[in-house]
């Protein structure tokens, strides 16, 4: 069998509901890396966010922030900053409309009040044991790949059509990511690609969310987990089970990697 790449999101695809990794998923992985092809990572969290996993599983290259921070056998491979000047303006728009913000770069995060309920709810659904702190001055003369705008649905509307220079992409009830405009998961494997080599039908990916579907449609061949939303597993060309259903074993299976 030729060798092959695979990645997996994080967030509903890796770990479930609870936030815990099966049994079944681990031992996938192993199989794969024994069998040896690349195990990475394209996900929506900070690097700082799934640190733990990657060492639980091994895994040295990943796509972080939806494809803003890449990294390659544990080197910074390619990333790609928010523009300063629009996040100083959109910081504004956001104290005059009581829509708290989080700064994010590689090692940190920071929020721009000392508090919040949609902070804390929604980062807490991560489960990393912590929130950010109070530093409404973590944005200025530091790179950051993401920042997190809290409002309740619909109301980033006024956002996306003031500031071209993001996109802006919901992944809570209150929490909406905003990254550079026109940057994905997909835009980070190419980057990863490039530097490995893998044709396209030696490539693979699974996802569950919106933050997916670039991804899902750029990589040869996409699954799409069961629990899954509609308009994902659309762009996908194949569907597994749920990720709680043995899902990825079960997609693995159905591509012949195991």
């Amino acid at each position: 069998m030729k060798k092959s790449i695979i990645f997996f999101d994080i967030d509903g695809t890796l770990l479930d509901h609870d936030k815990k990794l099966p049994a079944s998923t681990k031992q996938a992985i192993f199989d794969l890396q024994e069998k040896g092809h690349v195990v990475a990572i394209a996900t929506g969290r900070a690097p700082f966010m799934f640190e733990d996993l990657r060492k639980d599983l091994g895994i040295k290259t990943f796509v972080s922030y939806n494809g803003q921070y890449v990294v390659y056998e544990g080197q910074e491979l390619y990333t790609n900053k928010l523009n300063a000047e629009a996040l100083d303006e959109l910081t504004k728009k956001a104290i005059r409309n009581e829509h708290p913000v989080v700064y994010m770069d590689h090692q940190d995060m920071k929020a721009n009040v000392p508090e919040h309920a949609y902070i804390e709810e929604s980062i807490g659904t991560l489960k990393i044991g912590r929130v950010p702190l109070h530093d409404p001055h973590y944005y200025r003369e530091r790179d950051l790949y993401q920042s997190l705008l809290f409002c309740e649905k619909g109301e980033e509307e006024p956002y996306r059509e003031a500031f071209g220079e993001f996109d802006f992409i919901r992944w809570h009830r209150y929490s909406v990511d905003i990254i550079p405009k026109g940057g994905s998961k997909a835009k980070g494997i190419e980057k990863i690609i490039e530097q490995m080599g893998f044709a396209p039908e030696q490539q693979y990916a699974f996802g569950d969310g919106l933050n997916d579907i670039e991804m899902l449609t750029a990589v040869e061949n996409s699954f799409a987990m069961g629990n899954g939303l509609d308009e994902v597993k659309k762009s996908a060309k194949f569907v597994t089970k749920a990720v709680d259903e043995d899902g990825i074993v079960h997609g693995l299976k159905m591509a012949g990697l195991l």
